[in-house]
């Protein structure tokens, strides 16, 4: 797949520059089992992370969407979202406490307490997840990346109508899963590290992934794929142009 043309930006001659270390090459393993970076190699979770670069958004879509307030939750969430004037009225009797991890619906719940059905309120189930691509015509590279509203099966939320339960569910937005990388550039070696925060240049040769020049995606291994997750986390606040395409997708 080719990489998606952009008009050329003012600082593209000097972006590969930001992420060089003069130096000389050197990445043979020692004795000792470790490697050397190469001071020239671009190291991937860095380069994601670094605003000098003209990064762009493409491709941003969703994969799969569930935003629904017919999906049962465990007793216990209904009887909490009550108000306390309520729950004093109808204080929880020993068999209510037998039911607190049935799954039930909000009608349900209210017959099971004993109240009508317009003092419970039934949550917008909310999981949308997506990708997109990132990517730099400069360093011709491009990164597809996963994203979601919460890690669990759904994210319950309290609201009058759907939008603004999406808009709600996604105030804490993350990156997860997968990671694929396409990489068209031959001259300068791309590099991936395990780890999130290496004190030296020199690390053991196994947390050293080297991603070749190449015309098709490659999919990251785990825990490569978690490092670069991590970085972009730590970083996400510095990064808007991925909370904008984001939300200007599921709007």
């Amino acid at each position: 797949m080719d990489l998606p043309t952009l008009p050329t930006q003012p600082d593209i001659d000097n972006t590969a520059a930001t992420l060089d270390n003069k130096g000389e090459h050197s990445d043979i393993e020692s004795e000792s089992g470790t490697q050397t970076i190469d001071p020239n190699a671009i190291i991937l979770a860095e380069a994601l992370t670094d605003k000098a670069i003209s990064w762009q958004i493409h491709n941003c879509k969703i994969i799969k969407k569930t935003v629904t307030q017919d999906l049962p939750l465990p007793f216990l969430y209904h009887y909490d979202s009550l108000d306390d004037a309520i729950k004093q009225t109808h204080p929880l009797t020993p068999e209510l406490l037998l039911q607190f991890n049935t799954p039930m619906s909000a009608h349900e719940a209210a017959k099971l307490i004993g109240i009508d059905d317009e003092l419970l309120t039934s949550p917008w189930h909310v999981k949308i997840i997506g990708s997109l691509v990132v990517f730099s015509e400069a360093l011709q590279l491009a990164v597809r990346l996963h994203w979601t509203n919460t890690g669990k099966e759904t994210q319950q939320v309290y609201t009058k109508d759907a939008a603004d339960a999406i808009t709600a569910a996604f105030k804490d937005w993350q990156f997860f899963g997968r990671v694929d990388v396409l990489y068209k550039n031959n001259k300068q070696i791309l590099i991936s590290i395990d780890e999130q925060n290496p004190n030296t240049q020199a690390l053991p040769a196994e947390s050293l992934l080297t991603i070749e020049a190449s015309s098709d995606y490659q999919q990251l291994l785990a825990t490569h794929a978690l490092a670069a997750i991590v970085k972009l986390e730590a970083d996400k606040a510095d990064l808007p142009w991925f909370e904008k395409a984001i939300l200007e997708r599921i709007e």
